[in-house]
């Protein structure tokens, strides 16, 4: 599907430089919002409501050992030469439905609530040369957030807020699927779909506009309050972005974005897990460094039957990964979403 896209996202921009830019001022047209892969990026005004929907597909493929691609006969070995695990990951997909709301009771404070529904695959090669897939499906945690303005020029031409947020943990912790060891196996850490721990997300975002254009960054954090009932947290993440974007038309803009993330190692681990089998199953293959580039369209009508709503892609390209141990690294993925305000 990301194939077929691309070529697509790149030509828009193209054909809509053809358009005059309209009179729709940067901060209420198709740039008044940041790229569909950021969270929480603005507020409302009192009374007012947004629903959203986004969907984001993202694949790992391939092994790294800190900034070192490997293979996975070199984790798995063989039985005359055991490796360090006896069976790696060689694949793994993830897609991810979000469903959100806004509500603004007053001009200085946001109300937001999502949820997710979430579907991981993941391929596995033993040391015998045995392949096999493990899946895991169904709702992941809920995030519950408050977004407070702290300031805003005169001319609506910059602003800034802080989020204060909570990740609930509605997701399983529990998820099973057969493995040639073992029938109805409890998957490793990564294939769940929560992180069964309450998590802090605070966070802060700028966002300024001048004539065509839009450019913002944010902070954000996940902070894992406790171990969860399993017995471990995931580590704490921190990540930034900043952006740029440039309105075409008074429907179409485009946008790049850097993002960057820190993650730490996952803290403790399952007794019902061996750290020896599998790197997933492993506490210290977990978090590391992050940075990707990001392409977005945004689409904005501003009248007709569609009035209002906001459909947006964004394209996103590893630039640079460094794992905490073995991990399966990341491949571009693409986040699409819907939103309308009223």
């Amino acid at each position: 599907m990301i194939t077929r896209l691309v070529p697509l996202m790149l030509l828009l921009p193209v054909l809509a430089l053809a358009d005059a830019v309209g009179s729709i001022p940067a901060s209420i047209g198709p740039t008044s919002h940041a790229p569909i892969g950021v969270m929480g990026d603005h507020t409302h005004r009192a009374g007012e409501w947004m629903v959203s929907y986004r969907l984001m597909d993202m694949e790992m493929d391939g092994l790294r050992d800190g900034d070192n691609q490997i293979s996975a006969a070199q984790v798995t070995g063989t039985m005359m030469a055991p490796g360090a695990y006896r069976v790696a990951p060689t694949r793994m997909t993830m897609s991810m439905q979000m469903l959100g709301v806004m509500y603004a009771p007053s001009d200085s404070l946001t109300l937001m609530a999502m949820t997710s529904y979430k579907t991981h695959e993941m391929d596995h090669i033993t040391r015998m040369g045995m392949r096999f897939t493990t899946k895991a499906e169904g709702l992941g945690d809920t995030r519950l957030a408050g977004l407070f303005k702290v300031y805003q020029s005169a001319d609506h031409s910059h602003h800034v807020h802080v989020s204060a947020g909570l990740s609930v943990p509605t997701g399983s912790i529990d998820e099973r699927d057969d493995t040639p060891a073992m029938a109805d196996a409890k998957l490793p850490y990564g294939m769940q779909l929560g992180s069964g721990s309450y998590d802090l997300m605070p966070g802060v975002t700028y966002q300024g506009y001048a004539g065509n254009y839009n450019w913002g960054a944010q902070l954000a954090a996940v902070l894992p309050l406790e171990r969860n009932d399993n017995g471990y947290r995931f580590g704490n993440r921190g990540a930034a972005s900043v952006w740029v974007a440039r309105k075409a038309s008074d429907y179409l803009s485009y946008s790049l974005r850097l993002y960057g993330e820190s993650q730490g190692k996952l803290d403790g681990d399952r007794d019902d897990l061996n750290p020896m089998m599998v790197t997933t199953a492993d506490p210290d293959n977990y978090g590391g460094e992050y940075a990707s580039l990001s392409y977005g369209l945004n689409l904005y009508l501003p009248g007709g039957a569609l009035k209002g709503h906001r459909f947006a892609l964004e394209y996103t390209i590893p630039l640079y990964q460094k794992m905490n141990g073995i991990q399966l690294e990341r491949e571009p993925s693409l986040n699409a979403g819907w939103q309308l305000a009223f």
